[in-house]
């Protein structure tokens, strides 16, 4: 059995049925889902949990009622990796790697769809739809197209090619937004109110999507022997997964499951769309949105719904937040690549990159462990690296001009 009870305001903490709703009638505050941990303590155990399915779906007890079978790809328990040729090239002596590039359609966000998409079908609804930066949308189709819905998924114009692609691939709707994605989110809003029977993932099933990046804390907990890690690194976006991280973390220290203090969470946000990063270097108590500019656009949230949390959770919890231009994202992707293997997209790119930056000013302590998220797969954004990664020389198809061009390189003795 689950044991969530229904959701609850962020603000006024008034609590409502488990319907699809996302703002609160008295107070006009976001609702998020509602746990009865009491009644879990004692019932939701690691022996519970470790004779679950190898996906996300070992915690369904932590997550919301989906009825008898969750929509599931196979999201979650993807790697954690120790990144000690990373680590040493950081500065830092324990690093560890949270590897959601392997997720189905290649970022966190299938963790999230599945629980949406689960909530939905049990809800009634027949049609699936987001608003997105590029991976919700392609998650979104291809959850529906597994569960032979319908999908209407709403991107910037100007996305990657290989985000419009992968959203299209799958047979649903996609539509094209001349803007950024601010512009996308107040249309799909509007079309809530037009289309109440489609379930738009992130905006009338916000409350129940938002629920399934706890798990990435949970994956984390359970992966270094049910031990917290000292520090981890999140990029922001709309800032939900860094909030629900830190819910995960919680959720887990409540129910007695875990060794260790609450880890200090840090932000990462690319300089061209950094709302967060500037409140809270400013020591603002109100986001200013931006017009997002950035070589991020997985991370180009001018406005971001969970911002004032994140700004919560970083100051009572000692974090910090980077914001890094758009040459070190690039520079983060291929340091990434370079020593470990992992070819992460543009929010990897921040991630590391952000991390470099919070150790070099010292606000990330060196010697504690860290868990860095990469939350999505390079192949969605390799036009970030046009002109930058490509053949190292053009040769004729000889013998001598191919030792020429190695002696070049240093790899092996000049003729």
């Amino acid at each position: 059995m689950g044991y969530s009870d229904g959701l609850i305001c962020r603000e006024c903490a008034a609590t409502y049925p488990a319907e699809a709703r996302y703002v609160c009638e008295r107070c006009f505050g976001p609702l998020e889902v509602r746990y009865d941990l009491d009644a879990a303590r004692g019932r939701v155990t690691r022996d519970s949990i470790e004779a679950g399915p190898r996906s996300m779906w070992r915690y369904r007890d932590l997550l919301p009622e989906v009825g008898d079978a969750p929509v599931d790809l196979g999201a979650g328990w993807t790697p954690l990796r120790r990144a000690d040729r990373l680590a040493e090239r950081l500065g830092v002596r324990e690093l560890w790697l949270k590897d959601d590039t392997r997720n189905p359609t290649g970022s966190f966000k299938d963790r999230v769809v599945s629980v949406a998409l689960s909530t939905a079908r049990r809800l009634g609804f027949s049609t699936a739809a987001c608003a997105s930066t590029g991976n919700l949308a392609t998650s979104v189709a291809a959850h529906a197209a597994a569960m032979g819905w319908p999908s209407v998924t709403i991107i910037p114009s100007d996305l990657e090619t290989s985000k419009i692609v992968m959203a299209a691939v799958f047979g649903g709707i996609v539509l094209g937004v001349e803007g950024n994605y601010d512009d996308v989110n107040r249309l799909c809003v509007e079309l809530v109110s037009e289309h109440p029977d489609w379930a738009f993932a992130n905006v009338n099933l916000r409350p129940y999507y938002a629920e399934g990046s706890k798990t990435l804390a949970f994956e984390i907990a359970e992966q270094l022997g049910w031990r917290l890690p000292d520090q981890v690194v999140v990029p922001i976006a709309s800032g939900s997964q860094f909030t629900k991280v830190a819910k995960g973390f919680g959720q887990l220290r409540a129910l007695d499951l875990v060794e260790g203090a609450a880890p200090r969470l840090f932000g990462a946000q690319a300089a061209g769309c950094s709302p967060v990063a500037t409140a809270f270097a400013e020591g603002a108590e109100v986001i200013r949105p931006q017009k997002p500019h950035t070589v991020a656009r997985s991370l180009a949230i001018g406005n971001p719904a969970d911002g004032p949390y994140v700004l919560d959770e970083l100051r009572s919890g000692g974090g910090d937040c980077g914001s890094v231009t758009d040459e070190e994202i690039l520079e983060g992707i291929e340091l990434l690549a370079a020593t470990e293997g992992v070819f992460a997209e543009t929010a990897g790119g921040t991630t590391i990159a952000s991390l470099r930056q919070m150790v070099r000013r010292g606000s990330i302590d060196p010697e504690g462990s860290i868990v860095a998220i990469i939350s999505g797969h390079g192949l969605k954004t390799v036009e970030a690296l046009e002109g930058r990664s490509t053949v190292t020389a053009t040769i004729p198809a000889t013998l001598a001009a191919a030792e020429d061009a190695l002696a070049s390189r240093l790899l092996v003795g000049a003729r």
